[in-house]
């Protein structure tokens, strides 16, 4: 089977820093990937240079396809799109507007639009209800629900999602995460980066740890969990001597 997505001895730098160093990795069609890891681990940037906003060396293809040399938009109607950490929202804007310039890249009929933005409505009530609200005026939880429903406009089939539970209630990231695994069950696949370990970990299938630029662990999700180094690091546990 085709990876949907194949990133291969991946290598991003910022001027002489080297920020992601030899990453690899493989998503297949319908799989939950999780990247875990500190800050300045270079997991944002290894999203940012598969978005195609930084430059890198190395194998990007999506369903075969090479990355390398298309921009942003023509990946995105490619079926790829990034929610980004910091959201980007278009404050100043009402919730719709933000929705309709996620459909941008696919330059949508009237008509077509109109059933995308339902689907978006029927996943996110919320955002239905606050349709003519500024985004600058909503909750955390409802931003992030903004920026997930702007990035659904454009159709993915793989949706790359930047700390989706930065700065949210529990029971609001437990919504988030729940979103997540139905989108998985629609069809799109997900890479998923968090530093919310045990969150990411649970809804997953497959996760990397990257640590300083690189691959330190990799596995079956529950394996991950089980691990020891990634309990007393990541999870919170580890083992103890009583000696």
């Amino acid at each position: 089977m085709t990876a949907m997505l194949e990133i291969g001895d991946l290598h991003v730098s910022y001027g002489q820093v080297e920020a992601v160093r030899g990453v690899s990795l493989e998503l297949q069609p319908g799989q939950i990937i999780s990247v875990i890891g500190p800050n300045g681990a270079g997991k944002t940037t290894l999203l940012a240079a598969a978005m195609g906003l930084l430059p890198c060396k190395g194998t990007l293809r999506f369903e075969g396809e090479d990355l390398q040399g298309l921009d942003v938009e023509a990946r995105v109607e490619r079926g790829l799109c990034l929610v980004p950490e910091k959201r980007e929202l278009f404050g100043e804007l009402t919730v719709l507007d933000n929705l309709q310039l996620g459909a941008y890249a696919k330059r949508l009929r009237s008509d077509a639009m109109k059933r995308q933005l339902q689907s978006v409505y029927d996943r996110f009530p919320r955002l239905a209800e606050r349709r003519s609200q500024r985004a600058d005026t909503l909750s955390g939880g409802e931003r992030q629900m903004l920026a997930v429903g702007r990035a659904l406009m454009s159709a993915p089939r793989l949706l790359m999602l930047d700390e989706p539970s930065l700065g949210l209630a529990p029971l609001i990231v437990r919504d988030i995460l729940s979103i997540v695994r139905k989108l998985r069950e629609d069809g799109v696949s997900i890479l998923l980066v968090e530093q919310n370990a045990r969150a990411a970990l649970e809804t997953s299938d497959h996760g990397y740890v990257l640590e300083t630029g690189e691959i330190a662990l990799s596995g079956a999700s529950g394996e991950l969990a089980s691990d020891p180094r990634v309990q007393a690091t990541y999870l919170g546990g580890g083992t103890h001597d009583d000696e």
